[in-house]
């Protein structure tokens, strides 16, 4: 098994073409490495990947589709699981382009790519942020979502609609998973678990929104990365049971389906604060902030299909992943951020 990972320098990409490899599996990572967030930090997760001789790293763009198709073919990839994505909410507010460009022409190339060359399976991330709207928990996928609140949660919305339309018309297994505020060590420097970590290793403060009563299914990477790894040869099947007159959206008559990756345990963001203070051992300035546009108050998953499935439900606690987070980031950061912590101290 070729197993073709977009976005492999990515945080989840990273995460699970290293396990791929760990279980012996050929991996081909491409990414384009732009500049959403440090680069740096993309390069020093790739060096670990592309040290493996069972790993073929590629610096292309999902827009050169020609490149993309050539690609899977020449390292005769079987499975696509396609993380590669312009991510963030708020992001998506100012810079609308990036959205449209990369996850909805970028995922149109991946399927078309996908359907030339008869791949077997197609993974693609998906996001809580589809719920929008709505406010009934847990979040199950087969609840209706068609009220999303960002334009980012509007395209991976339409990533879901855009992959059902390959699997009817041409028999494409498709499997979409919707990410619950995915955390980790060498995660993204735009998640606010991470920027409230640099702030208060600097001794800077942290904006806090919506009072801190904001509530989110944190879950944690080595957790995410198991649920992708046994749905790998879970491709889904046409579900003989499936109503016309009363349609599930989360599965279909074709081979197609959607699941929830979460931790199935919401934690209010004031006590995932707290447990970060705790596992840095320093307390955070924090400033109270109104809720921003394109939040929402609350994410809850419902996994039962997910458990139903594959036998799986994450199980890392708060205090196991924040602590594993905060080793990481003062192993990966530390000697800079107490440099800078030390200069903002002399200076006071």
């Amino acid at each position: 098994m070729t197993i073709l990972v977009t976005g492999a320098a990515g945080f989840i990409g990273f995460h699970l073409s290293a396990r791929l490899l760990k279980e012996g599996k050929r991996v081909v990572g491409l990414d384009n490495f732009n500049d959403y967030y440090d680069v740096q930090l993309k390069r020093d997760r790739w060096a670990q990947l592309v040290a493996s001789p069972s790993f073929r790293g590629v610096e292309q763009d999902l827009a050169d589709y020609e490149g993309l198709l050539a690609l899977i073919r020449e390292e005769g990839v079987t499975t696509i699981v396609h993380l590669a994505a312009q991510a963030g909410v708020r992001y998506s507010l100012t810079n609308p382009f990036a959205y449209l460009e990369t996850n909805l022409t970028g995922f149109g190339h991946v399927l078309e790519a996908s359907r030339q060359a008869g791949i077997k399976h197609l993974v693609y991330a998906s996001s809580s942020s589809v719920y929008g709207a709505n406010v009934s928990m847990p979040f199950s996928v087969s609840d209706n979502v068609d009220h999303p609140v960002s334009l980012y949660a509007a395209t991976k919305k339409s990533n879901e609609l855009m992959a059902h339309a390959y699997s009817h018309l041409y028999n494409l297994p498709t499997t979409g998973l919707r990410f619950f505020t995915v955390y980790g060590p060498w995660g993204r420097p735009d998640m606010a678990y991470f920027s409230f970590t640099q702030r208060i290793m600097a001794g800077e403060p942290i904006q806090v929104f919506n009072e801190g009563k904001m509530q989110r299914d944190f879950t944690y990477i080595d957790d995410i990365v198991e649920g992708i790894y046994r749905l790998l040869d879970h491709a889904p099947q046409p579900n003989p049971e499936w109503d016309r007159m009363q349609p599930d959206p989360g599965t279909s008559y074709a081979p197609y389906k959607v699941y929830n990756i979460g931790n199935n345990k919401p934690v209010e963001l004031m006590t995932f604060i707290n447990t970060i203070e705790d596992k840095l051992g320093r307390k955070a300035v924090m400033e109270f902030k109104p809720m921003q546009p394109g939040d929402v108050t609350a994410t809850y998953a419902d996994v039962d299909g997910l458990m139903a499935d594959v036998d799986f439900r994450p199980e890392t606690t708060i205090e196991e992943g924040i602590g594993r987070f905060a080793e990481w980031y003062k192993s990966y950061y530390g000697a800079h951020a107490d440099l800078e912590t030390a200069v903002k101290a002399a200076g006071q």
